[in-house]
């Protein structure tokens, strides 16, 4: 049978499916719906083409995932090209012309001849759940910020000594905020009285917020136009803020959860630094998986903690931060890095060896974050956990 390539441009409610030939020859060019029913056709009909070699697509989940369910099911050898790369490898086709008709044939044409795709393959149900989980999160804690960051400037507006002293992110002041805004209303309820309202909702240490609180107030006898209504707007927000500081709890319950019950669990959270939260997120980033890397080196660079090579002509050894990256994984390995140097002796002294070299903070902390990656790459290669000092073969 003929040997045949086909690429998929995915979208939301509609694909474009494209078949090649070895020689490039359009063989299909058709656009059908996400569903399963037309799903299922177009793979019968390409099929009956020819003997399927590949199948290209340029989205690994989202809208693509009941596609790429559907072909794995079926036992079809799926490849995934990130759309940054087919924008870029547009460039060297015909046509200045964008189609879905066009981006699907160039996804299928660099199927044909790259042999650096990633193979997408059929998904842990855990490693879904946290993927899913991680990103609900994420999710959750950019809402927050950015209603913290709301609740910030309405109180600043009508009563910023008070803003000034008062840690948004911690659940004491969201609590004052719920009851009092204004200098006014806490003046009137004075020290003695906020304390008892603080203490009953069982805020930590109520005397000094409440003193605190009482100065600002005294600080300001000046009503500012739109008091009222802005005290209406920093009482919601602060709700708000409190019941999604309470999804994130719950979610983060939900992940530890599941983290712990995947099998490098344990190797994951030997690291010093690494949590459940941070081990779920290398999970969900690297799909739990290290066959996908053959040396540290890859998942250094897949990471962006190592440095892209930048050389021409006469010029060599130029480096710079690499373009391509997962950011959530670099999140992880640079963010345990940071907990380590408090918590781990072998890591500050690393650390402060480099900044010894004259490195700066960021750079001995990468630094840091790119040894940490060969040691959690060995470990989960070995199976085993963390220790200070390692293992000594003996020689036989």
């Amino acid at each position: 049978m003929t040997e045949i390539w086909a690429g998929i441009d995915a979208g939301k409610t509609h694909h474009h499916c494209v078949v090649i030939d070895d020689t490039g020859k359009r063989l299909l060019s058709r656009r059908v719906a996400n569903d399963e029913t037309e799903l299922l056709q177009l793979v019968g009909d390409v099929l009956a083409l020819g003997e399927v070699t590949a199948w290209g697509i340029d989205l690994a989940d989202g809208g693509g995932a009941l596609l790429i369910a559907v072909l794995l099911n079926h036992g079809q050898y799926l490849l995934y090209i990130p759309g940054r790369a087919v924008n870029r490898a547009s460039e060297g086709y015909r046509g200045d012309g964008k189609t879905d008709a066009k981006d699907a044939a160039i996804i299928a044409d660099q199927t044909r001849v790259r042999r650096d795709l990633m193979p997408l393959k059929s998904g842990d149900e855990l490693v879904t759940e946290l993927k899913v989980l991680t990103g609900r999160r994420r999710d959750l804690a950019d809402d927050r910020t950015r209603t913290v960051n709301r609740l910030r400037g309405h109180l600043n507006g009508i009563f910023p000594g008070l803003e000034r002293h008062l840690d948004l992110t911690n659940v004491g002041p969201l609590i004052l905020l719920t009851g009092y805004q204004t200098p006014a209303a806490i003046r009137r309820a004075g020290t003695r009285r906020l304390t008892t309202w603080l203490r009953n909702r069982k805020v930590v240490r109520p005397d000094q917020l409440a003193i605190k609180a009482v100065e600002a107030a005294e600080g300001q006898r000046t009503s500012v136009p739109g008091e009222t209504v802005t005290a209406q707007v920093v009482h919601s927000l602060a709700r708000e803020v409190t019941a999604l500081n309470e999804k994130i709890t719950e979610v983060d319950k939900l992940i530890e959860a599941r983290f712990r019950r995947h099998r490098h669990a344990e190797v994951i959270t030997s690291m010093p630094g690494i949590g459940p939260l941070l081990g779920a997120e290398f999970i969900a980033a690297t799909g739990g998986d290290m066959d996908a890397f053959d040396s540290a080196d890859r998942l250094a660079g897949f990471a962006g903690v190592a440095p892209a090579a930048r050389d021409s002509g006469k010029i060599s050894g130029n480096l710079h931060r690499p373009k391509r990256y997962s950011r959530r994984l670099q999140r992880v390995f640079y963010t345990s890095a940071l907990i380590s140097i408090r918590c781990c002796d072998e890591s500050r002294r690393f650390y402060d060896r480099k900044r010894a070299e004259g490195k700066r903070h960021v750079q001995a902390v990468m630094a840091l974050a790119r040894r940490r990656v060969n040691v959690l790459w060995a470990l989960l290669r070995d199976g085993r956990c963390y220790s200070p000092t390692p293992p000594v073969t003996l020689a036989a």
